[in-house]
């Protein structure tokens, strides 16, 4: 329980840190009493309410894209956190289970096919429908195969995933080429579109998955002893394994709808929480999606100054940690 209670608080702080840097630092760096002052105008404890330039930029821009690195991040942790537990995989995200590449998908389609016409929230529309429509193939193709398994939800997984890859990539040669950028985003992720107005939308993804994950957490730990200990616990896994799945393509697709597909966060953080404190999903699922929130703010920061004033896609750079912490982990297992 210490060790809980003092990585949380760490954690905390560490993420209260990363927050102010990534509203501070960028390709206009702002210095902290600035940083105070525009919170001060926005929240009208000032003197002076007017609005500067460095107010858009402080409050309008950089404060909800960390607020949206913080969400997506966590509940990105937390997906994986799920996934691994219900397939007994390690190696499980929204990428194994086509939910992210339906996601792009949807929003390629839109990019090269329909064009823009439900305004602002046509792409995450379609980028939410197209991650529903991966989950319900995956669940159509298992219920089709009699066995509800986790082998078989992780091949029928795999398969959606291609095939909407090949879609994707189908339509991205066949469209319009210079709709190029907005594709490379939607396929690399990014949180360029963070605004005030789509954060409750993700807020509400976060907090559904969230209070499923505490509601459940005792179903998911009966899970970790096998299926045979689960049923005897009076917890029927084949049923429980759905509904995780579903809540996880919930969320997932909410996710990628104004982030893009961002890989790894989801396959790296949980393996860190339970080295830390244990495969217990009470602890494990707070700091998953605590050491998520972390990697996808300090991912962000590092996208945005790496190649300043141009923005690195951040899927590139969680692609490069996430190669590195498998290579890692598969070292440590041969070693063991």
């Amino acid at each position: 329980m210490f060790r809980l209670s003092f990585t949380a608080v760490a954690g905390v702080a560490g993420l209260a840190a990363l927050a102010l840097l990534s509203v501070g630092w960028g390709a206009t760096p702002i210095p902290v009493a600035d940083l105070l002052a525009a919170f001060a105008r926005a929240l009208g404890l000032a003197e002076n309410t007017a609005a500067t330039p460095v107010d858009r930029i402080v409050i309008d821009l950089r404060t909800p894209r960390a607020l949206l690195a913080i969400l997506v991040g966590g509940g990105l942790g937390m997906v994986g956190c799920l996934l691994q537990t219900v397939t007994r995989n390690d190696l499980a995200d929204p990428f194994l289970f086509g939910l992210s590449s339906g996601a792009a998908a949807g929003a390629v389609f839109v990019i090269t096919v329909t064009g823009d016409r439900l305004g602002i929230w046509t792409l995450p529309l379609a980028a939410f429908c197209g991650g529903m429509l991966a989950a319900l193939i995956v669940l159509a193709l298992v219920r089709r195969m009699g066995f509800q398994g986790p082998e078989k939800l992780v091949l029928a997984g795999l398969a959606v995933s291609f095939l909407f890859t090949a879609v994707t990539n189908y339509m991205v040669f066949a469209g319009d080429q210079r709709a190029a950028h907005s594709v490379l985003f939607w396929s690399l992720g990014g949180l360029g579109l963070a605004r005030w107005e789509n954060l409750p939308l993700v807020l509400f993804g976060f907090t559904a998955l969230l209070v499923f994950a505490v509601a459940r957490h005792r179903h998911l730990d009966a899970l970790l002893g096998g299926e045979l200990t689960a049923n005897s616990l009076g917890v029927n896994a084949d049923r429980f394994r759905l509904q995780v799945f579903l809540a996880a393509a919930f969320s997932t697709a909410i996710f990628v709808s104004v982030t893009g597909v961002i890989g790894f966060v989801g396959l790296m953080v949980p393996h860190i929480a339970r080295a830390l404190v244990g495969p217990l999903h009470r602890a494990s699922l707070v700091l998953s999606a605590l050491f998520g929130a972390l990697l996808l703010l300090a991912s962000d920061i590092v996208s945005r100054v790496l190649l300043a004033p141009q923005e690195l896609p951040i899927g590139i750079v969680t692609a490069s940690i996430g190669a590195s912490f498998i290579v890692v982990l598969l070292l440590q297992r041969r070693l063991a």
